[in-house]
Protein backbone atom coordinates (compact mmCIF):
# COMPACT_ATOMS: atom_id res chain seq x y z
CA UNK A 1 0.00 0.00 0.00
CA UNK A 2 2.77 2.39 0.52
CA UNK A 3 4.32 1.84 -2.53
CA UNK A 4 1.27 2.46 -3.95
CA UNK A 5 0.42 5.76 -2.38
CA UNK A 6 4.03 7.29 -2.99
CA UNK A 7 3.51 5.95 -7.00
CA UNK A 8 0.44 8.12 -7.22
CA UNK A 9 1.74 10.95 -5.79
CA UNK A 10 4.26 11.09 -8.01
CA UNK A 11 1.96 10.97 -11.09
CA UNK A 12 -0.39 13.50 -9.31
CA UNK A 13 2.67 15.76 -9.50
CA UNK A 14 3.86 15.01 -12.67
CA UNK A 15 0.61 15.54 -14.18
CA UNK A 16 0.48 19.17 -12.43
CA UNK A 17 3.81 20.23 -13.69
CA UNK A 18 4.35 19.01 -17.13
CA UNK A 19 8.17 18.01 -18.51
CA UNK A 20 9.92 19.23 -21.55
CA UNK A 21 8.35 15.79 -23.48
CA UNK A 22 4.85 16.95 -23.41
CA UNK A 23 5.80 20.25 -25.03
CA UNK A 24 6.65 18.40 -28.17
CA UNK A 25 4.19 17.66 -31.10
CA UNK A 26 3.74 14.11 -32.04
CA UNK A 27 4.96 13.75 -35.10
CA UNK A 28 2.76 13.50 -38.26
CA UNK A 29 0.12 15.75 -36.28
CA UNK A 30 -1.50 19.45 -37.31
CA UNK A 31 -2.38 21.91 -35.03
CA UNK A 32 -2.97 25.52 -34.64
CA UNK A 33 -0.28 27.99 -33.16
CA UNK A 34 -0.58 28.26 -29.60
CA UNK A 35 1.17 29.16 -26.25
CA UNK A 36 3.19 26.30 -25.03
CA UNK A 37 3.21 25.52 -21.20
CA UNK A 38 5.83 26.95 -18.80
CA UNK A 39 8.94 25.04 -17.62
CA UNK A 40 9.38 25.21 -14.17
CA UNK A 41 12.44 23.28 -13.31
CA UNK A 42 12.40 23.36 -9.43
CA UNK A 43 10.01 23.74 -6.53
CA UNK A 44 11.31 27.48 -5.47
CA UNK A 45 11.50 29.03 -8.68
CA UNK A 46 9.03 31.61 -9.54
CA UNK A 47 7.75 32.83 -13.16
CA UNK A 48 9.96 35.86 -13.62
CA UNK A 49 8.95 38.09 -10.91
CA UNK A 50 12.20 39.74 -10.36
CA UNK A 51 11.05 43.13 -11.06
CA UNK A 52 9.29 44.88 -7.64
CA UNK A 53 7.59 48.09 -7.67
CA UNK A 54 8.12 50.30 -5.05
CA UNK A 55 4.60 50.98 -3.04
CA UNK A 56 3.18 54.40 -4.27
CA UNK A 57 2.78 57.17 -1.26
CA UNK A 58 -0.27 59.54 -1.59
CA UNK A 59 0.37 62.96 -0.68
CA UNK A 60 -2.59 65.44 0.24
CA UNK A 61 -2.61 69.06 1.46
CA UNK A 62 -5.83 70.57 3.49
CA UNK A 63 -6.77 73.99 3.63
CA UNK A 64 -9.71 75.84 4.40
CA UNK A 65 -10.83 75.63 0.45
CA UNK A 66 -8.57 73.62 -1.54
CA UNK A 67 -7.12 69.71 -0.95
CA UNK A 68 -3.99 68.92 -3.27
CA UNK A 69 -3.55 65.09 -3.87
CA UNK A 70 -1.02 63.68 -6.07
CA UNK A 71 1.65 60.91 -5.44
CA UNK A 72 4.94 61.64 -3.71
CA UNK A 73 8.40 62.18 -6.06
CA UNK A 74 6.15 64.63 -8.57
CA UNK A 75 7.03 68.06 -8.64
CA UNK A 76 2.94 69.09 -8.72
CA UNK A 77 -0.31 67.57 -7.01
CA UNK A 78 -2.37 65.97 -9.69
CA UNK A 79 -5.39 67.82 -8.86
CA UNK A 80 -6.74 70.70 -6.68
CA UNK A 81 -10.35 70.19 -5.30
CA UNK A 82 -12.54 72.89 -3.82
CA UNK A 83 -15.81 72.15 -2.19
CA UNK A 84 -19.36 74.71 -3.15
CA UNK A 85 -22.60 74.71 -2.93
CA UNK A 86 -22.93 72.92 -6.47
CA UNK A 87 -21.29 69.74 -4.64
CA UNK A 88 -22.88 69.67 -1.81
CA UNK A 89 -26.09 68.56 -4.33
CA UNK A 90 -27.98 65.22 -3.99
CA UNK A 91 -26.88 62.33 -5.99
CA UNK A 92 -29.55 62.36 -9.09
CA UNK A 93 -29.37 66.64 -8.76
CA UNK A 94 -28.40 67.65 -12.11
CA UNK A 95 -29.60 70.69 -12.74
CA UNK A 96 -26.47 72.60 -12.96
CA UNK A 97 -25.82 70.77 -16.83
CA UNK A 98 -29.41 71.76 -17.94
CA UNK A 99 -29.54 74.77 -20.35
CA UNK A 100 -29.58 78.15 -19.11
CA UNK A 101 -28.85 77.23 -15.50
CA UNK A 102 -26.47 79.81 -15.03
CA UNK A 103 -28.59 82.64 -16.54
CA UNK A 104 -31.54 81.75 -14.02
CA UNK A 105 -31.42 83.92 -10.91
CA UNK A 106 -30.07 82.33 -7.63
CA UNK A 107 -30.97 82.59 -4.17
CA UNK A 108 -29.36 85.94 -2.26
CA UNK A 109 -26.85 85.76 0.42
CA UNK A 110 -27.10 87.98 3.48
CA UNK A 111 -24.34 89.24 5.66
CA UNK A 112 -24.19 86.48 7.52
CA UNK A 113 -23.93 83.27 5.02
CA UNK A 114 -21.85 84.89 2.70
CA UNK A 115 -19.19 83.02 1.02
CA UNK A 116 -19.45 79.90 4.05
CA UNK A 117 -20.69 77.71 1.49
CA UNK A 118 -17.34 77.69 -0.17
CA UNK A 119 -15.24 76.47 2.78
CA UNK A 120 -14.19 73.86 4.14
CA UNK A 121 -14.02 74.55 7.60
CA UNK A 122 -13.88 77.79 9.49
CA UNK A 123 -12.20 78.45 13.09
CA UNK A 124 -15.73 79.17 15.07
CA UNK A 125 -15.86 75.60 15.70
CA UNK A 126 -19.11 76.40 18.04
CA UNK A 127 -21.15 77.05 14.01
CA UNK A 128 -19.85 74.29 12.88
CA UNK A 129 -20.91 70.82 11.80
CA UNK A 130 -18.30 68.42 12.19
CA UNK A 131 -20.77 65.38 10.29
CA UNK A 132 -21.16 67.75 7.53
CA UNK A 133 -17.18 68.53 7.80
CA UNK A 134 -16.41 64.86 7.37
CA UNK A 135 -18.76 64.27 4.46
CA UNK A 136 -17.14 67.11 2.53
CA UNK A 137 -13.99 64.92 3.09
CA UNK A 138 -15.15 62.11 2.28
CA UNK A 139 -16.88 62.84 -1.03
CA UNK A 140 -14.30 65.19 -2.09
CA UNK A 141 -11.21 62.10 -1.45
CA UNK A 142 -13.58 59.66 -3.12
CA UNK A 143 -13.25 61.63 -6.34
CA UNK A 144 -9.65 62.18 -5.63
CA UNK A 145 -9.06 58.49 -6.27
CA UNK A 146 -11.96 57.54 -8.53
CA UNK A 147 -10.77 60.43 -11.12
CA UNK A 148 -7.86 61.89 -10.95
CA UNK A 149 -5.52 59.20 -9.06
CA UNK A 150 -7.08 55.94 -10.10
CA UNK A 151 -5.37 53.61 -7.17
CA UNK A 152 -6.72 52.04 -4.12
CA UNK A 153 -6.78 53.29 -0.55
CA UNK A 154 -6.67 50.50 1.45
CA UNK A 155 -3.25 49.62 0.17
CA UNK A 156 -1.48 53.34 -0.13
CA UNK A 157 0.89 55.10 2.87
CA UNK A 158 -1.03 58.73 2.95
CA UNK A 159 1.01 61.99 4.02
CA UNK A 160 -1.21 64.79 5.18
CA UNK A 161 0.01 68.69 4.51
CA UNK A 162 -1.36 70.31 7.42
CA UNK A 163 -1.85 73.84 8.97
CA UNK A 164 0.25 73.65 12.73
CA UNK A 165 -2.71 75.63 14.14
CA UNK A 166 -5.31 73.26 13.10
CA UNK A 167 -7.53 72.80 16.20
CA UNK A 168 -8.09 69.15 18.39
CA UNK A 169 -11.55 68.88 16.54
CA UNK A 170 -11.27 69.21 13.18
CA UNK A 171 -7.81 67.06 13.27
CA UNK A 172 -9.75 64.08 15.16
CA UNK A 173 -12.99 64.60 12.11
CA UNK A 174 -10.19 64.45 9.77
CA UNK A 175 -7.93 61.44 10.63
CA UNK A 176 -11.18 59.58 11.82
CA UNK A 177 -13.29 60.09 8.07
CA UNK A 178 -9.94 58.96 6.53
CA UNK A 179 -9.32 56.06 8.69
CA UNK A 180 -13.23 55.24 8.84
CA UNK A 181 -14.41 55.69 5.40
CA UNK A 182 -11.72 55.95 3.40
CA UNK A 183 -9.76 52.64 5.16
CA UNK A 184 -6.37 53.84 5.06
CA UNK A 185 -3.94 51.99 6.17
CA UNK A 186 -1.61 54.51 8.39
CA UNK A 187 -1.08 58.32 8.15
CA UNK A 188 1.81 60.86 8.54
CA UNK A 189 1.35 64.31 9.59
CA UNK A 190 3.90 66.64 8.18
CA UNK A 191 3.70 70.66 9.04
CA UNK A 192 3.05 73.09 5.95
CA UNK A 193 5.69 76.10 6.94
CA UNK A 194 8.43 73.57 7.39
CA UNK A 195 7.55 71.70 4.04
CA UNK A 196 7.55 75.09 2.34
CA UNK A 197 10.91 75.35 3.89
CA UNK A 198 11.96 72.10 2.48
CA UNK A 199 10.57 72.58 -1.00
CA UNK A 200 12.69 76.38 -0.85
CA UNK A 201 15.88 73.90 -0.54
CA UNK A 202 16.37 75.25 3.10
CA UNK A 203 16.80 74.07 6.52
CA UNK A 204 15.70 77.63 8.29
CA UNK A 205 13.57 80.40 7.13
CA UNK A 206 10.45 82.48 8.28
CA UNK A 207 7.44 81.37 6.46
CA UNK A 208 4.67 83.87 6.17
CA UNK A 209 1.21 81.70 4.76
CA UNK A 210 -1.04 83.58 3.94
CA UNK A 211 -4.05 81.71 3.47
CA UNK A 212 -8.18 82.34 4.02
CA UNK A 213 -8.88 83.25 7.53
CA UNK A 214 -5.90 83.62 9.09
CA UNK A 215 -2.02 84.97 7.96
CA UNK A 216 0.58 82.75 10.33
CA UNK A 217 3.87 83.38 10.30
CA UNK A 218 5.89 80.72 11.54
CA UNK A 219 9.53 80.56 12.51
CA UNK A 220 11.74 77.53 11.50
CA UNK A 221 15.03 76.96 12.70
CA UNK A 222 16.81 73.54 11.12
CA UNK A 223 13.44 72.05 10.86
CA UNK A 224 12.31 73.02 14.07
CA UNK A 225 9.00 75.39 14.21
CA UNK A 226 10.20 77.92 17.15
CA UNK A 227 7.75 80.79 17.01
CA UNK A 228 4.38 81.26 15.73
CA UNK A 229 1.81 84.40 14.97
CA UNK A 230 -1.07 85.15 13.14
CA UNK A 231 -3.50 87.64 12.31
CA UNK A 232 -6.78 87.60 10.58
CA UNK A 233 -5.77 89.75 8.12
CA UNK A 234 -6.02 87.17 5.22
CA UNK A 235 -7.54 86.04 1.57
CA UNK A 236 -11.26 86.46 3.03
CA UNK A 237 -11.30 89.75 4.54
CA UNK A 238 -9.87 90.41 0.92
CA UNK A 239 -12.56 89.12 -0.41
CA UNK A 240 -15.12 90.85 1.65
CA UNK A 241 -13.41 94.32 0.97
CA UNK A 242 -13.84 93.34 -3.35
CA UNK A 243 -17.66 92.59 -2.36
CA UNK A 244 -18.36 95.74 -0.84
CA UNK A 245 -16.99 97.86 -3.41
CA UNK A 246 -18.72 96.36 -5.94
CA UNK A 247 -22.02 96.34 -4.06
CA UNK A 248 -21.90 99.84 -3.26
CA UNK A 249 -20.85 100.80 -6.81
CA UNK A 250 -23.94 98.47 -7.89
CA UNK A 251 -26.43 100.63 -5.42
CA UNK A 252 -24.81 103.97 -7.72
CA UNK A 253 -23.71 105.39 -4.92
CA UNK A 254 -20.64 107.88 -6.19
CA UNK A 255 -17.61 107.97 -4.51
CA UNK A 256 -18.41 104.99 -2.02
CA UNK A 257 -15.68 102.98 -3.50
CA UNK A 258 -13.49 105.48 -1.21
CA UNK A 259 -14.60 105.35 1.74
CA UNK A 260 -16.51 101.39 2.13
CA UNK A 261 -13.68 100.38 4.64
CA UNK A 262 -14.86 102.84 7.30
CA UNK A 263 -18.09 101.33 7.04
CA UNK A 264 -19.16 97.67 8.24
CA UNK A 265 -21.99 96.08 6.41
CA UNK A 266 -25.00 94.85 8.37
CA UNK A 267 -24.99 90.90 8.91
CA UNK A 268 -28.58 90.42 7.37
CA UNK A 269 -28.12 92.80 4.67
CA UNK A 270 -28.88 91.05 1.56
CA UNK A 271 -25.97 91.00 -1.15
CA UNK A 272 -26.31 91.35 -4.43
CA UNK A 273 -22.73 90.32 -5.33
CA UNK A 274 -22.00 86.73 -5.54
CA UNK A 275 -18.84 85.22 -3.94
CA UNK A 276 -17.65 83.39 -7.11
CA UNK A 277 -18.06 86.83 -8.76
CA UNK A 278 -16.01 88.98 -6.43
CA UNK A 279 -13.28 86.59 -5.70
CA UNK A 280 -12.79 85.83 -9.56
CA UNK A 281 -12.30 89.73 -9.74
CA UNK A 282 -10.13 89.84 -6.99
CA UNK A 283 -8.18 87.14 -8.51
CA UNK A 284 -7.73 88.89 -11.90
CA UNK A 285 -7.61 92.39 -10.76
CA UNK A 286 -6.61 92.44 -7.43
CA UNK A 287 -3.02 94.12 -7.33
CA UNK A 288 -1.03 95.89 -4.32
CA UNK A 289 1.73 98.78 -4.63
CA UNK A 290 4.98 97.66 -4.23
CA UNK A 291 5.96 100.86 -1.94
CA UNK A 292 4.06 103.64 -0.35
CA UNK A 293 6.07 106.14 -2.27
CA UNK A 294 5.63 104.68 -5.86
CA UNK A 295 3.87 106.49 -8.39
CA UNK A 296 4.60 104.82 -11.49
CA UNK A 297 1.73 105.51 -14.62
CA UNK A 298 -1.40 103.64 -15.14
CA UNK A 299 -0.85 103.00 -18.01
CA UNK A 300 2.27 100.82 -17.59
CA UNK A 301 0.02 99.24 -14.40
CA UNK A 302 -1.84 98.17 -16.89
CA UNK A 303 0.25 96.98 -18.86
CA UNK A 304 1.96 95.11 -16.45
CA UNK A 305 -0.96 93.14 -15.48
CA UNK A 306 -1.32 91.95 -19.01
CA UNK A 307 2.01 90.61 -18.97
CA UNK A 308 1.42 89.34 -15.48
CA UNK A 309 4.50 91.25 -14.09
CA UNK A 310 4.71 93.50 -9.76
CA UNK A 311 3.06 96.41 -10.62
CA UNK A 312 3.93 99.79 -9.40
CA UNK A 313 1.02 102.49 -8.27
CA UNK A 314 -0.21 105.53 -7.22
CA UNK A 315 -0.38 106.01 -4.04
CA UNK A 316 -4.05 107.81 -3.75
CA UNK A 317 -7.34 106.43 -5.79
CA UNK A 318 -7.53 110.46 -7.04
CA UNK A 319 -7.80 110.08 -11.01
CA UNK A 320 -5.84 112.74 -12.61
CA UNK A 321 -5.90 112.97 -16.41
CA UNK A 322 -3.65 110.10 -16.84
CA UNK A 323 -5.90 107.62 -14.78
CA UNK A 324 -9.37 108.95 -16.52
CA UNK A 325 -8.43 106.76 -19.55
CA UNK A 326 -7.90 103.93 -17.84
CA UNK A 327 -10.67 102.19 -16.88
CA UNK A 328 -11.43 98.33 -16.67
CA UNK A 329 -14.95 97.25 -17.31
CA UNK A 330 -16.31 94.71 -14.87
CA UNK A 331 -19.33 92.92 -15.55
CA UNK A 332 -21.89 92.10 -12.52
CA UNK A 333 -23.11 89.11 -13.78
CA UNK A 334 -25.26 88.57 -10.52
CA UNK A 335 -27.34 91.73 -10.52
CA UNK A 336 -27.66 93.25 -13.97
CA UNK A 337 -25.58 93.06 -17.43
CA UNK A 338 -25.04 95.89 -17.36
CA UNK A 339 -20.69 96.29 -16.90
CA UNK A 340 -19.47 98.78 -14.52
CA UNK A 341 -16.78 100.75 -15.36
CA UNK A 342 -14.16 101.61 -12.41
CA UNK A 343 -10.50 102.88 -12.70
CA UNK A 344 -7.89 100.49 -12.29
CA UNK A 345 -6.28 102.08 -9.37
CA UNK A 346 -9.25 101.41 -7.35
CA UNK A 347 -8.21 97.99 -7.27
CA UNK A 348 -5.45 97.75 -5.18
CA UNK A 349 -7.79 99.57 -2.41
CA UNK A 350 -8.77 96.34 -0.97
CA UNK A 351 -5.45 94.78 -0.29
CA UNK A 352 -4.48 98.19 1.25
CA UNK A 353 -7.12 97.74 3.35
CA UNK A 354 -7.22 94.32 4.49
CA UNK A 355 -3.72 92.91 4.11
CA UNK A 356 -1.76 96.11 5.21
CA UNK A 357 -4.01 98.54 7.24
CA UNK A 358 -3.15 101.37 5.45
CA UNK A 359 -5.99 103.49 6.51
CA UNK A 360 -5.25 102.81 10.46
CA UNK A 361 -2.72 103.82 12.78
CA UNK A 362 -1.29 100.39 14.43
CA UNK A 363 -1.69 101.17 17.86
CA UNK A 364 -5.22 100.95 17.41
CA UNK A 365 -5.33 97.75 16.40
CA UNK A 366 -5.76 94.14 18.14
CA UNK A 367 -2.83 91.94 18.46
CA UNK A 368 -5.11 89.87 16.71
CA UNK A 369 -5.23 92.65 13.87
CA UNK A 370 -1.92 93.57 13.18
CA UNK A 371 -0.69 94.51 9.48
CA UNK A 372 1.58 91.43 7.32
CA UNK A 373 4.78 93.92 8.01
CA UNK A 374 4.71 94.64 11.70
CA UNK A 375 3.60 91.13 12.53
CA UNK A 376 6.78 90.04 10.50
CA UNK A 377 8.59 92.25 12.15
CA UNK A 378 7.82 91.77 15.53
CA UNK A 379 7.81 87.92 14.95
CA UNK A 380 11.97 88.51 13.81
CA UNK A 381 12.61 90.79 17.52
CA UNK A 382 11.09 88.28 19.05
CA UNK A 383 13.92 85.35 17.61
CA UNK A 384 17.23 85.05 19.12
CA UNK A 385 20.01 87.25 17.15
CA UNK A 386 21.79 84.44 15.26
CA UNK A 387 18.34 82.57 14.49
CA UNK A 388 16.80 86.07 13.73
CA UNK A 389 20.01 86.82 11.19
CA UNK A 390 19.24 83.38 9.55
CA UNK A 391 15.73 84.14 9.34
CA UNK A 392 15.73 87.49 8.27
CA UNK A 393 17.74 86.57 5.06
CA UNK A 394 15.41 83.76 3.96
CA UNK A 395 11.50 85.32 3.97
CA UNK A 396 9.49 82.66 2.41
CA UNK A 397 6.16 84.84 1.32
CA UNK A 398 3.21 81.95 -0.07
CA UNK A 399 -0.47 80.89 0.42
CA UNK A 400 -3.15 81.97 -1.90
CA UNK A 401 -2.54 85.40 -0.97
CA UNK A 402 1.25 85.47 -2.57
CA UNK A 403 -0.48 85.14 -6.16
CA UNK A 404 -1.52 89.13 -5.43
CA UNK A 405 1.13 91.10 -7.90
CA UNK A 406 3.00 93.53 -6.00
CA UNK A 407 2.22 91.93 -2.07
CA UNK A 408 5.49 90.32 -1.99
CA UNK A 409 7.55 93.02 -2.73
CA UNK A 410 5.71 95.45 -0.39
CA UNK A 411 5.64 93.40 2.27
CA UNK A 412 9.87 93.30 2.16
CA UNK A 413 10.16 96.57 1.52
CA UNK A 414 8.34 97.57 4.70
CA UNK A 415 10.16 95.16 6.26
CA UNK A 416 13.48 96.11 5.10
CA UNK A 417 12.14 100.37 5.68
CA UNK A 418 11.23 99.57 9.44
CA UNK A 419 14.70 97.80 10.41
CA UNK A 420 16.45 100.35 9.12
CA UNK A 421 14.33 103.03 11.12
CA UNK A 422 13.70 101.39 14.30
CA UNK A 423 16.72 98.81 13.95
CA UNK A 424 15.74 95.95 16.74
CA UNK A 425 14.33 97.50 19.39
CA UNK A 426 11.31 96.32 20.91
CA UNK A 427 10.56 99.91 22.23
CA UNK A 428 8.62 101.94 19.74
CA UNK A 429 7.00 105.29 20.23
CA UNK A 430 7.70 109.12 20.20
CA UNK A 431 10.12 109.07 22.99
CA UNK A 432 11.89 106.04 21.56
CA UNK A 433 12.09 107.79 18.55
CA UNK A 434 13.55 111.24 20.22
CA UNK A 435 16.08 108.44 22.12
CA UNK A 436 17.45 107.48 18.92
CA UNK A 437 17.59 110.45 17.25
CA UNK A 438 19.25 111.69 19.96
CA UNK A 439 21.62 108.94 19.75
CA UNK A 440 22.32 109.38 16.32
CA UNK A 441 23.04 112.51 16.53
CA UNK A 442 25.69 112.34 19.04
CA UNK A 443 27.77 108.97 17.70
CA UNK A 444 27.75 111.29 14.73
CA UNK A 445 29.11 114.34 16.32
CA UNK A 446 31.83 112.01 18.33
CA UNK A 447 32.82 110.48 15.30
CA UNK A 448 33.58 113.68 14.08
CA UNK A 449 35.24 114.78 16.88
CA UNK A 450 37.30 111.36 17.19
CA UNK A 451 40.18 112.13 14.32
CA UNK A 452 41.39 115.56 15.97
CA UNK A 453 41.77 113.88 19.25
CA UNK A 454 43.97 110.96 17.53
CA UNK A 455 47.06 112.74 17.91
CA UNK A 456 50.32 111.14 15.84
CA UNK A 457 53.09 109.92 17.96
CA UNK A 458 56.03 112.19 16.82
CA UNK A 459 53.54 115.00 17.96
CA UNK A 460 53.96 113.90 20.85
CA UNK A 461 57.19 114.80 23.05
CA UNK A 462 56.52 113.53 26.39
CA UNK A 463 57.94 110.27 28.49
CA UNK A 464 57.14 107.19 26.46
CA UNK A 465 55.67 105.80 30.06
CA UNK A 466 53.04 108.33 29.68
CA UNK A 467 51.80 107.87 25.88
CA UNK A 468 49.05 104.92 26.53
CA UNK A 469 47.62 107.29 29.31
CA UNK A 470 47.85 110.00 27.10
CA UNK A 471 46.24 108.30 23.81
CA UNK A 472 43.61 106.26 26.00
CA UNK A 473 42.25 109.35 27.72
CA UNK A 474 42.22 111.59 24.06
CA UNK A 475 40.36 108.28 21.91
CA UNK A 476 37.07 106.51 23.11
CA UNK A 477 37.63 102.90 23.44
CA UNK A 478 34.52 102.86 20.35
CA UNK A 479 36.94 104.26 18.11
CA UNK A 480 39.89 102.29 19.01
CA UNK A 481 40.91 99.90 16.20
CA UNK A 482 39.89 96.13 17.11
CA UNK A 483 42.87 94.00 17.84
CA UNK A 484 42.64 90.87 16.04
CA UNK A 485 43.22 86.97 17.61
CA UNK A 486 45.22 84.82 15.76
CA UNK A 487 43.37 82.26 17.10
CA UNK A 488 40.53 83.50 16.50
CA UNK A 489 40.90 84.15 13.24
CA UNK A 490 42.71 80.70 12.80
CA UNK A 491 39.72 79.01 13.54
CA UNK A 492 37.11 81.19 11.23
CA UNK A 493 39.18 80.10 8.18
CA UNK A 494 39.31 76.55 9.38
CA UNK A 495 35.55 77.17 9.55
CA UNK A 496 34.79 78.67 6.29
CA UNK A 497 36.49 75.34 4.51
CA UNK A 498 34.26 72.56 6.45
CA UNK A 499 31.18 75.07 6.16
CA UNK A 500 30.79 77.79 3.97
CA UNK A 501 29.80 81.35 5.15
CA UNK A 502 26.14 81.67 5.11
CA UNK A 503 23.94 84.24 4.08
CA UNK A 504 22.17 86.23 6.89
CA UNK A 505 22.10 89.44 8.20
CA UNK A 506 19.93 91.01 5.65
CA UNK A 507 16.35 91.19 4.59
CA UNK A 508 15.83 89.29 1.61
CA UNK A 509 12.92 87.28 0.30
CA UNK A 510 12.84 83.44 -1.08
CA UNK A 511 10.96 81.63 -3.49
CA UNK A 512 9.28 78.24 -3.13
CA UNK A 513 7.13 75.58 -4.63
CA UNK A 514 4.74 75.04 -1.99
CA UNK A 515 3.93 73.05 1.19
CA UNK A 516 2.68 70.21 -1.04
CA UNK A 517 6.44 69.88 -3.33
CA UNK A 518 8.41 69.78 0.14
CA UNK A 519 6.06 66.84 1.30
CA UNK A 520 6.23 65.12 -2.06
CA UNK A 521 10.14 65.61 -1.76
CA UNK A 522 10.22 64.15 2.00
CA UNK A 523 8.20 61.46 1.29
CA UNK A 524 9.77 60.38 -1.94
CA UNK A 525 13.11 60.40 0.00
CA UNK A 526 11.33 57.68 2.65
CA UNK A 527 12.14 60.26 5.48
CA UNK A 528 10.14 59.20 8.89
CA UNK A 529 7.79 61.73 9.98
CA UNK A 530 7.55 62.69 13.74
CA UNK A 531 3.58 61.91 13.78
CA UNK A 532 2.71 58.76 12.43
CA UNK A 533 -0.06 57.15 13.24
CA UNK A 534 -2.09 53.61 12.86
CA UNK A 535 -5.04 52.56 11.72
CA UNK A 536 -6.10 50.78 14.76
CA UNK A 537 -4.24 52.27 17.77
CA UNK A 538 -6.37 55.36 16.42
CA UNK A 539 -9.38 53.59 16.05
CA UNK A 540 -8.77 52.26 19.68
CA UNK A 541 -8.30 55.56 21.46
CA UNK A 542 -8.48 58.84 19.23
CA UNK A 543 -6.34 61.67 19.45
CA UNK A 544 -6.74 60.72 23.24
CA UNK A 545 -3.92 57.59 22.79
CA UNK A 546 -1.80 60.29 21.34
CA UNK A 547 1.80 60.67 24.19
CA UNK A 548 2.10 64.08 24.88
CA UNK A 549 5.72 64.74 24.34
CA UNK A 550 6.42 67.17 21.52
CA UNK A 551 9.17 64.62 19.91
CA UNK A 552 9.54 61.06 19.70
CA UNK A 553 12.70 59.95 21.78
CA UNK A 554 14.93 58.53 19.47
CA UNK A 555 15.64 55.46 21.75
CA UNK A 556 12.25 54.09 22.01
CA UNK A 557 12.16 54.58 18.58
CA UNK A 558 15.43 52.75 17.32
CA UNK A 559 14.65 49.59 15.18
CA UNK A 560 16.57 46.85 14.54
CA UNK A 561 18.85 46.46 11.04
CA UNK A 562 17.05 43.26 10.55
CA UNK A 563 13.88 44.76 10.53
CA UNK A 564 10.65 45.01 12.71
CA UNK A 565 10.29 41.16 13.56
CA UNK A 566 13.42 40.57 15.29
CA UNK A 567 12.56 43.56 17.72
CA UNK A 568 9.40 42.13 18.42
CA UNK A 569 10.64 38.66 18.87
CA UNK A 570 12.81 40.36 21.66
CA UNK A 571 9.79 41.16 23.75
CA UNK A 572 10.32 44.75 22.95
CA UNK A 573 7.07 47.18 23.51
CA UNK A 574 6.60 49.17 20.24
CA UNK A 575 6.52 52.79 21.14
CA UNK A 576 3.50 55.39 21.07
CA UNK A 577 2.70 58.08 18.40
CA UNK A 578 2.70 61.90 19.11
CA UNK A 579 1.26 64.25 18.20
CA UNK A 580 4.19 66.38 17.70
CA UNK A 581 3.31 70.17 17.27
CA UNK A 582 -0.35 69.66 17.12
CA UNK A 583 -0.51 68.70 20.39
Amino acid sequence: MAATSGSSDHKHASAVRPGISNLQQPTGTSSSPHTPSRAISSTFSSPAYGYRSEPEILVFEFGARYIRAGIAGESAPRCKLGFGPEQARRVGDYRQWLPGYESRPKKKETGRTWGKGHELWHLDLREMDLGLFEDKIERLVRDIYTRYLLLDAKTKRVVLVLPSLLPHPLLSSLISCLFNNCQMPSITMLPSPTMAVVSAGLRSAVVVDIGWHETNITAVYEYREISQRKTTRAMSLVTDHMKRMLQNVFDDTENEHTRYVAEEAALDRTIDVEFSHAEEVTARLAWCRTSKDDTGGIEERLESVKLGHQIPDKNSLSTSKADQGSVVSVPLLSSSSKPVQLPFSAFQQPVEAALLASDAAVYVLDDEEQPIPHLLYKALLSLPPDVRGLCMARIIITGGGSEIPGLKSRIVNELSTMVRKRGWDPVCGKAADKYRHTKAENARNQSIAAPKLNMPLESIEEDPGDLATKTSSLAPAAFEPQVSDPIEEKLRRRGLKVDPATYSGVVRGVETLGAWAGASLVAGMKIKGVVEIERDAFLQHGLAGAKREMEVSVAQTRQSSFGQGLQRGGGAEKAGWTLGVWA
